[in-house]
């Protein structure tokens, strides 16, 4: 998935249980960045970099964005791989 909503970042924040805060502590941006990235339901208007960040803050805390594929985007804690079942 290239790029994510700011719809799926407050998504992926509430399963957190994490404030704008402790996401911009982890993702070291600005709580302004994280209000403005949220703030949109599509691509924030934020910097490239600014959103990889915040991405990969995410995806390191568990979180798995969900493309669209016709069902729409969205958000999931990752399977942990104790729990994947081989594809056989």
């Amino acid at each position: 998935m290239n790029g994510i909503t700011g719809a799926q970042i407050r998504a992926a924040r509430a399963l957190l249980r994490w404030s704008a805060e402790d996401l911009a502590n982890a993702a070291s941006v600005g709580v302004t960045t994280v209000r403005r990235a949220e703030a949109e339901d599509g691509r924030p208007s934020i910097t490239a970099a600014n959103l990889k960040l915040i991405k990969i803050t995410l995806e390191d805390a568990g979180i798995e964005f969900i493309a669209e594929n016709g069902g729409g985007v969205g958000v999931r804690f990752k399977k942990p791989n104790s729990e994947q079942t081989p594809d056989t």
